[in-house]
């Protein structure tokens, strides 16, 4: 039996229930859930541990004779927490490495400090067979609500394109889905950061894309295939 270990930023009781998670938090385990249960033919046994538990170096996950596969939903991770997509987390988190090669090496504008934080989202779906690039995601009006798709022009489209392939292409990076933070300014694109998962703007897929990207992150994780994407709904354009 496959074990999936789903790792959160919240409190997590002994049975395995979130306690004084955040509404998006709770969503967002419920939508992973959700793509488990639809493209898993054996049986499973979920996990949810919360990301405070492992920074005792005391703590152990014991699969037995079971396969144990890691899906975090949060980049809060001890260095020392071993697990097959550790490489890509460690080099997100250091968020100022990230935009000094972009900037080096790409030529990108790139955040710094509290300016030109992004609010716009390129989610990338590294597939054992290449990248697929579903609809840019941004803010919506209310607090923690996304929109998707964003609607962006053919050349913006295609700059983004280039620097995700470059910049996933320079890391230890392995099947899943990942989250390109940026934001325009004056016309150009001005990298943020890069999300190793379906972080918290993944949300909006839900409702205008098919699969989900909660699904498609799980099926690149158990390697099955992805061959389109489907949207149900246009609703903003820059």
């Amino acid at each position: 039996m496959e074990k999936i270990l789903i790792i959160v930023n919240a409190e997590v009781s002994t049975q395995g229930k979130l306690i004084s998670a955040s509404p998006v938090t709770e969503r967002m385990v419920a939508a992973i859930r959700r793509g488990i249960a639809t493209y898993s033919s054996e049986p499973v046994a979920i996990e949810v541990v919360s990301a405070g538990s492992l920074w005792s170096k005391g703590t152990k996950f014991v699969a037995g004779e079971s396969r144990t596969i890691y899906c975090p939903l949060t980049i809060q991770l001890p260095d020392y927490f071993d697990f097959p997509a550790k490489d890509i987390f460690s080099a997100c988190k250091d968020i100022t490495s990230r935009r000094h090669w972009i900037e080096h090496n790409l030529g990108y504008k790139t955040s710094f400090g509290d300016h030109w934080l992004g609010n716009l989202w390129l989610p990338v779906i590294l597939t054992e067979k290449g990248l697929l690039y579903a609809e840019v995601i941004g803010e919506g009006a209310m607090p923690n609500s996304y929109e998707q798709p964003v609607i962006l022009s053919s050349r913006h489209r295609q700059s983004l394109h280039h620097l995700a392939r470059n910049l996933l292409g320079s890391l230890s990076v392995i099947p899943g889905v990942y989250l390109i933070q940026f934001s325009l300014h004056n016309s150009e694109i001005v990298f943020d950061r890069l999300w190793p998962f379906p972080a918290a703007p993944a949300l909006a897929s839900l409702r205008s894309q098919d699969p989900d990207l909660f699904t498609c992150h799980w099926q690149c994780l158990i390697n099955e295939p992805i061959t389109e994407l489907t949207y149900l709904e246009q609703t903003m354009s820059m």
